[in-house]
């Protein structure tokens, strides 16, 4: 029900502005509730034919008819923490559907003149479709967060109070319950089988005008967004907006494929980009939470980041793909498993991993105590590891150690080594903190007092092994900055 936005990390936010890492167009990714939408609006599939065959529309008119009845209205009341300045900005009365990726607006302030929050009421709304004909709806688990009464209404006028059996946050997937018997149902269908370019239908209540239904076409699938929830969305022009999260989201065949989730937007509404939830993922959620009242999702501990052109060289690799890994932490299942910060993970139980959201999205599936096989490129390299995935909520310290100098002329650095109590302060075994930094290194996004923990992978031990890693390195080098608690790659040009 309260908006959850999404933050760029300081030292992500600066790389961005300094063109480092690819971020055009971050501005606002918004969940699709009271607040923030989710409803494409293109066209459907053509039935596959001889070149002379004419295109066929999907029957839209049809699905509608059909899957209308068994997609309801989701309205929820309930309270939530808000600043004074928050409340006089008339967010504390319809807040409960406004959602996350609000960008960067509301959650740089911090509170509302310095009073301490307080419990203010809020209502949403949301939409939902019916799985089982004795009451079972999934929905979005933003349309319920913090809600003390759900109420569901069908297309047949008909009102019941809801129980949440469970929500995931992590995927955005909620499970309710009404007490009902013959209700009309949706088909599922599989996200497998959906293609780029194919008709899909979205069904909802945005800003409240119940059973709204848009078309569009899915623009790609397996998308990852800085949500951090590893989800592989599907992208749509299917108009998506306020009141439609939750709602499904229907192939040319009247089956659900997604559940509409979020949108990206610079302005809160529809802009032609929207994002769902594969029905394949939902689906296992739905299965754990019915049996135990909760999803359990596998962690890995690492922190990983995207391969760029740059990065693969520097690296080594046949080419820029895979997800690199940039942080592993001590004790984790990526740690025992051992895996190392630049290596580069190409595939994880089979499934290929081309940009960096492809390995979270893959691990999203898994549950604790579940192996997971890794491809892995060290040093050029080929490498087998396998993990044995521990609980989402497990979180381990990162260990302190020593360390010592360095210095840079190729880079535009000068560099020292960290002093035994700046090693213990930054929780890291050793480096190199940056004093100044001019030339290719500046313009990369490196700053005065970054931390620079390895080049290329080789630990940045002393000046001397700095600079060795330079001498040896190709067209670019890849330095690990750690600034404040994040950590990344950065590739810089070498001349």
């Amino acid at each position: 029900m309260t908006a959850i936005p999404v933050k760029t990390a300081g030292l992500v936010a600066a790389l961005l502005g300094a063109g480092v890492i690819g971020g055009a167009g971050v501005e606002a990714l918004h969940h699709a509730n009271a607040h923030a939408a989710l409803l494409p609006a293109p066209p459907a599939i053509t039935a596959p034919g001889p070149a002379s065959a004419p295109a066929v529309m999907p029957d839209f008119a049809r699905i509608t008819a059909e899957a209308g009845p068994a997609v309801v209205n989701i309205s929820v009341s309930g309270t939530r923490k808000a600043s004074l300045a928050e409340d006089e900005e008339g967010n504390s009365d319809e807040g409960a559907g406004i959602d996350p990726f609000e960008l960067f607006r509301r959650f740089q302030g911090g509170g509302g003149r310095g009073a301490p929050p307080r419990d203010v009421p809020v209502r949403g709304m949301g939409s939902g479709f019916i799985v089982s004909p004795d009451g079972l709806i999934l929905t979005n688990a933003h349309v319920v967060k913090d809600a003390s009464e759900v109420s569901v209404k069908l297309t047949d006028r008909r009102e019941f109070k809801a129980r949440v059996l469970g929500s995931d946050p992590k995927t955005d997937v909620a499970v309710l319950k009404i007490e009902a018997k013959n209700l009309p149902v949706v088909k599922l269908g599989s996200t497998r089988s959906l293609a780029v370019g194919e008709w899909v239908l979205a069904i909802g209540s945005p800003f409240g005008f119940e059973n709204t239904v848009t078309a569009g076409v899915v623009s790609a699938k397996g998308r990852s967004l800085p949500d951090g929830s590893g989800v592989p969305f599907i992208q749509t022009d299917a108009a998506v907006n306020p009141g439609n999260s939750g709602g499904p989201l229907f192939n040319s065949r009247g089956e659900v494929v997604g559940i509409n989730s979020q949108i990206y937007s610079q302005s809160g509404g529809y802009q032609g980009v929207s994002f769902a939830i594969p029905i394949d993922l939902a689906r296992g959620i739905q299965q754990q939470i019915v049996a135990t009242g909760r999803a359990d999702h596998g962690r890995l501990g690492v922190t990983v980041q995207e391969v760029n052109q740059a990065l693969a060289d520097a690296f080594k690799l046949d080419r820029p793909e895979g997800a690199l890994v940039a942080q592993v932490e001590p004790g984790s299942p990526a740690d025992k498993a051992g895996l190392r910060p630049g290596d580069v993970i190409r595939t994880a139980n089979g499934e290929r991993v081309v940009a960096s959201g492809d390995l979270p999205a893959a691990l999203a599936q898994l549950k604790s105590g579940e192996r997971v096989q890794l491809q892995v490129v060290r040093h050029g390299e080929p490498l087998t590891l396998t993990a044995q995935l521990a609980p989402s909520g497990a979180r381990n310290r990162v260990a302190a150690r020593e360390q010592a100098p360095a210095q840079g002329g190729k880079l535009g650095l000068a560099l020292r080594p960290l002093e035994a109590q700046e090693r213990r302060d930054a929780g890291v075994a050793g480096g190199l903190v940056v004093e100044q930094a001019g030339g290719p290194a500046a313009r990369a996004g490196v700053q005065p007092g970054d931390l620079i923990l390895s080049l290329d992978g080789t630990p940045a031990t002393s000046v001397e092994a700095a600079r060795g890693a330079v001498a040896k390195a190709g067209k670019s080098v890849a330095l690990l900055i750690q600034r404040g608690s994040d950590r990344l790659f950065v590739p810089v040009p070498l001349g």
